[in-house]
């Protein structure tokens, strides 16, 4: 099992666009599960992957006044369901039609697509606002038969729910080996057809082009990587894009721009971002 480090930063005045913005940074810097309160946030890093420096600099820059107080421990690889049960991961309905729920809660509410998440460290499971976007864009999208991409997959919620309203190939790409396997044990719960790759943008060259291309990460890794983006997905395709702010809007629409794309559509939640791009015909 993989070890983790589990940083708690308090924050004094302490509000919850704070914490959101603190979680962007931390995402930059490869933290992967975020746990805000009113006090703070907890975040979580593979212990191979901590850098305390890269914390301090997060925080000498950070660009609200606030007294912060920051500290740290090992956490040894232990059952992740157990503690998302314990502590965070409870059943939520979205749009009305898709019930996100793990295997070990009861009396899941009813809804058209029954989606089964067991987290573990995996980013995903529809609480928060970034993947609630995407799945909302998802439902009311026609995916019949379509191709569909999905970049930095995670728990690999988004793409099993494109499989469930009809895709008809779906691919998710997830860097993290942990996350690449949690991935195919959720794909395996949900009895759907996902083909999930392990790698970066330079795996998409193994891929078809797609009729829609998805990216949950953030801004940095986006904008950074939607030139490989833009490449297999086909003209008149539809990229849906989240994990930023609504004031990096303009960020990302000077690189979607640069590469053909353009916004036709923009959804916020708490002041995170979901795009809809449409690929200049």
């Amino acid at each position: 099992m993989t070890d983790y480090i589990e940083l708690r930063i308090d924050l004094s005045p302490c509000s919850e666009d704070m914490t959101d913005l603190l979680a962007a940074f931390l995402a930059d810097c490869g933290y992967e599960s975020f746990c805000p309160d009113e006090s703070g946030l907890t975040a979580y890093i593979r212990a191979q992957d901590f850098d305390l420096k890269a914390v301090n600099d997060i925080i000498s820059e950070f660009p609200i006044t606030a007294e912060f107080s920051v500290s740290h421990n090992l956490v040894k690889g232990r059952d992740w369901n157990e503690e998302w049960e314990k502590h965070y991961f409870q059943p939520i309905v979205i749009g009305g039609q898709c019930v996100v729920h793990s295997t070990f809660h009861k009396d899941v509410p009813k809804a058209r697509y029954d989606i089964v998440i067991d987290p573990k460290m995996a980013f995903g499971t529809g609480h928060h606002a970034t993947t609630t976007l995407m799945m909302g864009y998802l439902l009311d999208l026609d995916l019949d038969g379509k191709t569909v991409i999905d970049m930095g997959t995670g728990t690999g919620i988004l793409a099993i729910l494109a499989a469930m309203r009809g895709a008809g190939k779906v691919i998710g790409i997830e860097i993290d080996p942990a996350a690449y396997s949690n991935a195919i044990e959720n794909i395996k719960l949900n009895n759907t057809e996902v083909e999930i790759i392990n790698g970066d943008a330079a795996a998409l060259t193994e891929c078809p082009v797609a009729d829609i291309f998805i990216a949950n990460i953030n801004r940095n890794v986006i904008t950074a990587d939607i030139d490989h983006y833009a490449m297999k997905l086909r003209q008149g395709g539809i990229m849906l894009l989240s994990g930023f702010y609504m004031h990096d809007i303009p960020i990302v629409a000077t690189a979607a721009q640069r590469v053909g794309l353009k916004i036709v559509q923009t959804h916020e939640i708490d002041n995170w971002c979901g795009l809809k791009l449409i690929k200049n015909l």
